[in-house]
Order: structure tokens, then sequence, then C-alpha cells
């Protein structure tokens, strides 16, 4: 059927960083790590990203000149755990390393069977096992932790997985196994059942370990292992981290602190895999996908999707760990094969699906539907998680995808599992995670999760789903956005064939959540040589995924740049004059520099850019330093409720011919809403017994709550028993008395509208202050 304009994928809305001019101490700062290079565009691009103290840009830049953060700030929960492997390893205990199926897991996994492989015997005293992406979920499972005890193992150490297996947890320590967690997923709100549990979740969100992957967390309890016994080991602790790498750029953790410093280190190890072949399984997937080795994006687009396909399409992953870690070439070579093939048949899947997906959603009308819920007996859910991906980035809308069960399980109805994925800073964990009485399990991140429910429950998680996310649309954009980071000419890209800007952009490198690849505005540029081709696995069949490749012209350069564009036809590129956002890339195989095609437009719709503001809005959330005189200042020291909170400041700044300055504290953490619950009772408990009164403006920061949940709050307090009163901004609490209404309706109002200013709050302290000066002066186009 036709499609109407409601049914129509989303238009990404354009957005162009403003131009400033950054101070002169940046560039210098970045001449002295790179004298060959003129710095203008890396200061540009760092001073955005609000990286502006010179000292810091030395460490940001430079691994050589950043000091990492050691083992031993995981304190107690790391002494435990190195004193249980010592205990193991002295009484010649069986110990199981317990997976998990993605490229994080995999290398976390491969890190440990190395690491602890230096203390014990590996295939005697040393084992692994991953799950099954088919037939089981994430984490721990009842029947591999009866399988291991029925084996004689005492000790597991999970990775990249198990901090909220309770009931597992409890099920091994009634079986005698002791378990060690290293994980970096949702903490549970008591201890777990463990011997130890080595969490970056459970430091401050400002640490520089916070935001460690699964695989930096095995490497880091490898790292505390071999600074308590330095004798031990035969194998130098920086021969992981090329597995660091690859399983911290794979799985999108922001690559910040000791991330970056990892993921750095990494990748000059993994790079010398070519020539010294240390690991001749990454050697050969290196081969395999024609990298180097020696760039992030030959993991994010090479090694990451390889390994991840391996169980996308075959559930059992569990060679991968042996293609990591063997040293022998031919055995290496024919998984990595195995795993190539996995990858194109994935590629092949993925398309099918997705043209599927497409049209069950001309079905729908989108104008009424926040989240895309959709479900299927035919899809393969290995690959859901990728296609849900590509389905929110088309149509703007987060998106969750579910395989349906033929047949139910013994005793169980049947389920549907799957993927969600989500776009423009909408915890979509946070939206599941609110309907768990419909689901069966569920776990993730705020923008990629996977889930299990009975397939009764599945309109009706739909419908729920929608409704919430409707009540939050205000404050978010629910379109698809693209930004690009700076305006450049083909003179420039192509300045020595693009090597020139390619160096400089490369110091940013790597780059991810929060550090974004650079995105260049090509005005005025037109498309020649256009042409689509189906791509080919090794063996010379046809893969059903396409990609263009094109040359791209403009006024300032007679000779054209070559480009490529995945996934789409060349009938997809405008004839005529365009503006096109790419990416600057060097393509390891063809020896050249090229660009990534991310999005093209004909130059009639004119992108309204940043720069026709004229002031910028300073971003010190980080707590940066007053650059210009306090009176051309005026400074948002409290995070912003909604988008009309921030308008009003823009206003005001402007109608004083100030600059604004978001300086409100980092709130990407919060605290758990039911600890806020408590605190509040205990502060009305003391008010009620001393009859002390309190100003509510003190009590909304004591509470670190807004005016909005501060009065539900105090309305919840009413069905507890408690006797408020509020006269000109004081409110007093009388003793206890009957209670008045339903507790628990009371509880979980004041829970959901916390839980709501939470989210509010996390996604005004990530959204970009180009964006909130776009959105707030009507800026973007469609």
């Amino acid at each position: 059927m036709p499609q109407t304009p409601s049914q129509t994928p989303t238009d990404p809305q354009w957005h162009i960083v403003q131009t400033v001019s950054p101070p002169e101490g940046l560039i210098v700062a970045i001449q002295r790590l790179a004298p060959d290079l003129s710095g203008q565009y890396l200061a540009q691009l760092l001073w955005q990203r609000g990286i502006h103290d010179p000292q810091h840009i030395t460490g940001f830049l430079d691994p050589n000149h950043y000091q990492p953060t050691g083992s031993s700030a995981f304190g107690a929960e790391m002494e435990k755990a190195v004193l249980r492997l010592k205990q193991a390893c002295d009484r010649q205990q069986k110990v199981a390393i317990w997976g998990d199926f993605d490229a994080d897991g995999i290398t976390a996994t491969a890190v440990l069977w190395d690491g602890l492989g230096q203390f014990f015997p590996q295939n005697h005293l040393l084992t692994y096992t991953i799950p099954d992406r088919l037939t089981e979920s994430h984490g721990l499972n009842q029947a591999g932790i009866e399988r291991l005890a029925a084996q004689g193992y005492q000790l597991i150490v999970t990775c990249d997985t198990g901090s909220t297996n309770l009931k597992e947890l409890n099920y091994a320590l009634a079986l005698g196994l002791d378990v060690i967690v290293t994980d970096h997923h949702t903490l549970p709100l008591e201890r777990p059942p463990v011997t130890a549990i080595i969490n970056p979740r459970a430091l401050p969100p400002a640490h520089p370990l916070a935001t460690l992957s699964g695989v930096a967390v095995a490497y880091k309890l490898v790292e505390a292992l071999y600074a308590a016994f330095p004798d031990s080991p035969e194998r130098p602790l920086d021969d992981f981290l090329d597995l660091v790498a690859i399983g911290l750029i794979a799985d999108l953790v922001e690559l910040k602190g000791d991330c970056r410093y990892l993921a750095q280190r990494g990748i000059e190890k993994l790079q010398q895999q070519l020539t010294q072949r240390t690991r001749p399984g990454v050697a050969k997937l290196l081969e395999l996908c024609k990298r180097n080795g020696d760039r992030p994006t030959d993991i994010s687009f090479g090694l990451g999707p390889r390994i991840n396909a391996v169980s996308r399409i075959h559930g059992d992953a569990s060679f991968c760990v042996e293609l990591l870690t063997s040293t022998d070439p031919a055995r290496c070579q024919f998984l990595a094969e195995a795993a190539e093939l996995a990858n194109t048949r994935r590629k092949s899947l993925q398309k099918e699906v997705v043209k599927q997906v497409t049209r069950k959603l001309n079905e729908l009308d989108l104008s009424t539907t926040a989240v895309i819920v959709l479900s299927d007996p035919q899809w393969p859910v290995g690959i859901l998680g990728l296609v849900a991906g590509e389905i929110a980035n088309t149509y703007g809308r987060p998106t969750i995808l579910l395989s349906e069960e033929m047949v139910a399980s013994a005793g169980e109805a049947r389920l549907a599992r799957g993927s969600a994925r989500s776009i423009n800073q909408i915890d979509l964990y946070q939206l599941v995670q609110s309907q768990a009485s419909l689901l069966k399990s569920f776990g993730g991140h705020p923008f990629a999760a996977g889930l299990s429910l009975p397939i009764s429950h599945v309109p009706l998680l739909a419908a729920a789903i929608n409704q919430q996310a409707r009540q939050q649309q205000q404050a978010m954009p629910m379109t698809a956005m693209v930004q690009a980071d700076l305006q450049v000419t083909l003179a420039e890209l192509g300045a020595a064939g693009g090597k020139s800007l390619f160096k400089e952009l490369k110091l940013l490198e790597p780059c991810g959540m929060g550090n974004p690849v650079p995105k260049l505005l090509l005005c005025n540029c037109w498309f020649e040589q256009v042409r689509n081709e189906n791509i080919r696995d090794r063996h010379g069949n046809k893969v059903q995924y396409i990609k263009t490749t094109f040359k791209i012209y403009d006024a300032s350069s007679e000779e054209g740049f070559p480009g490529i564009w995945w996934g789409h036809y060349k009938e997809d590129i405008p004839l005529g004059n365009c503006d096109a956002i790419v990416e600057l890339d060097f393509n390891a195989y063809r020896q050249r520099y090229e660009v990534r095609l991310v999005a093209v437009r004909p130059v009639a719709k004119a992108l309204n850019s940043a720069r026709s503001q004229t002031q910028p809005i300073l971003d010190w959330r980080q707590g940066e330093k007053a650059m210009a005189a306090p009176e051309d200042l005026l400074v948002m020291h409290q995070c912003p409720q909604s988008w009309a909170d921030v308008q009003s400041w823009l206003k005001q700044a402007e109608q004083a011919g100030q600059t604004l300055v978001v300086a409100y504290p980092d709130a990407r953490d919060p605290v758990v809403a039911v600890d806020v619950w408590k605190q509040f009772v205990g502060t009305a408990k003391f008010l009620a017994r001393t009859g002390e009164s309190v100003n509510s403006a003190q009590l909304q920061t004591e509470l670190n709550i807004g005016p909005k949940t501060l009065q539900i709050g105090l309305e919840s307090l009413k069905a507890f028993g408690f006797g408020v009163q509020s006269l000109q901004n004081r409110i007093q609490i009388s003793p206890l008395h009957l209670e008045s209404g339903d507790r628990q309706q009371a509880l979980h109002r004041f829970l959901d509208t916390l839980r709501e200013e939470q989210f509010q709050r996390h996604y005004f302290q990530e959204v970009p202050v180009e964006v909130m000066s776009a959105v707030t002066k009507g800026q973007f186009t469609g």
C-alpha cells in the first residue's frame, strides 16, 4: 500500500554546531603534541565537546600523559576477590568463568581465560561457559550452575554479567559454590550473596573507572592478581589490552577516563597483530575484514560485528574465546572463516528482516506511535537488536522487536523474545522496566535492552509503553537528529588526499559515546560515478546487503573525492546540488582516504545553521572555569525540568545581552527512588517530633528533588499518617495521626513522579548545548 506521510521514515533533523574561536592556548597545547598539524579543526571539536583545560587535553589526546587508576579503587570487594582466588589456587580448587555471548562478554571471558590461566591450569582447574543466545538469556542460569557443581567446581567468576541474578546466585550458594561477580550492568538494591562483586556502578559517576565495560572490569581483576602475586605470571599484563580494546569499543560504552586510556593502549597492541601475530585468530579476522587494527572503526565495523555474528547466527559462541586466545594458526584460520561466514549470513538476514518490519510499519499510524513495538514468529531473535537499531534511527522512534515462539515450553505460555533500541537520549530501559509486571525477563542499558514476555502481553506492553512515552514527549524531540560538527570544502578535505585533516581528526580517537566521530558538512556539492552493488562473501557469492559508491565534488576543487554509502541504493542520492554530512575515513584495503556518507539532501532544503545565533550557549557541566567576564554571563546552576525552562533562561540571557552558561551538576547517575522516599519519611518524622518547620526550597535541596515531586511527596505523606501544612513557603509536619488514603497508591505516585524527574535530569544532563539552542529557537529543519 502507498505510504502516507505519517508512515514514511522520519527525515533526520539537521543541525550544525556553532563555529567559535577557541583560545590560543588550546591550539598551542595541540601543536605541542602534533607540531605538523594546524590544530584549528581539533581545537574547534575539543571546545565543542567541553574539553577546555590544556592539561586535560594532553592526557586526553596522548595516553603517555594520562595517569591510569589502579585496581585498588574497587576497595574491599577487589581485596575479597583476590583473596578468594588465592585460596582456590592454594587449595587446587576448580574455577569456572561464566561469560556472555556478545563481543564484550566474549573478550571478557578471553581476558579471564588468559589471565586466570597464569594461576590455574587451563582445562584442568579452569574452564569457561558461555550461554547460548538462541536458547538461553544473558546471565547465570540454574541448569549451568547445577552442571558445574556436579563437575566439582567450587568457584564461579562471572564477567559482563551476574549483578542482578539474585535467584541464581542464591542457588549457587545452596550448592556450595562461591561466586565472584565482575560486571558493569545495573546493581541490585541490596548486595547479592556473593564472595565479591566488582562493578563500576558502585563508584561515583565522575570516577575515572565509572564507565568501564565488562572486559575492562575483568582486566582490572587480572591486574589486581598480577599486583598481588607478581612472581606467578609469565605473560605480561599488557598482552591482554588488545582484547580489552575490542570489548570496550564494541560495547559502545562512554570512552572517558580509564576507558579511553585502555582503548588507546589496546589499539596500540591490536595494530601489532598483523606483524607479530601473537593472537593468530585476531590477525586472521583483521585480514578477512581488510583492516589494519590501528583504528577504532576496525573494531566497530570489522572485528566486533564478526564476533557478535557467531551467537546471532549459531547461538553458541563458545568457539570465539578459542578464536581470540588460541596460538594454533591452522585452528584459528578455520574459526575465523566460520566467524566471517556467520557475519555474511547476518548481513543478509538483517536486510530481509528490515524489509519485513518496514512492511508492517506501513500498516501503522506512526503519528500516534511514540515507541514501535512489533513481533513476528519468523524473525530470527539473534539479529533483532541490529534491526531495531536501524529502524529506530530511520523512523526516529525507540523500537522493540520480538520473535514469537512457535511452541510453548512445558507448563508455560508461548513467549516473545527480542531486543529494544532507543534514540535521542530516551531511556528505553526505564520505560520498559516500568512495565515489569508484563515481562518474564528483562535487562540491558538505557539505549539497548533485551526482554521476553508472554505473547498475549505484547499488545498490553505496546499500549502501556506508548502511553508513558507520549507523556515524556515534551522533553524529547521524537525524530532522529544528525549533527554536523565542522563545515569544510572539498579543497580542505582533499588536501594531500585527505591526509592532513584525517591526521588531525584521528587524534580524537577512539571515538564513541560522549565523543562521537566528527561529522563534516559539505555544502553545495554534487555526486558523480554513482553506482551500487551487492556485497559478496569470501566465496564470491552475492549477499543481499548493498552499498553505493560515488565521487563527490564542489566548486572549491576540480578533483572528486571517493565515498561510500552503506545500505543505500544509488537512487537515494538526489540529483543536482546537495548538502551532505560525511565522516572522513581511510580505506586500508584500497589504501585511500574516502568519505562515508551519513545524510544527504537537495540544497533547496536549506540547512538552518546554528551560526546564525548571536550568542552561543556555553557548557560548563563538567566544571569548566569561566572564560569570559562574569557580567557577560548568565549561569544556569539548576538542571532544567523542561524545554520551557531552557527557553526562559535563553530569553533572559538575550534580553540582558548575556551569554547563557549551563553549569548544573552531574545528574546522570540518580539515586534509587525508594531511598529518596526513605529519606523523605525520615525528615518528616524529625520535623514532626521537633515541631520545626522547613523552607520548601531547603527541603528540595536536601532531597535533591524538584517542586512538583515535593508537592506529590507531601500529599503522599498524608496517606502515611502525617499532617502537612504549607504557609509562605514554610512546611510544617505535624505528629503522626490516623492514616488517610491508599498508602501503596500514594507511594507509587511519588516514586513515578521522582523517576520522571530523574529522567528529565538525565536527558538535560546529556543533551548538547547546540541542541538546546536549536530546539528552543526552532532552528531544526525536517
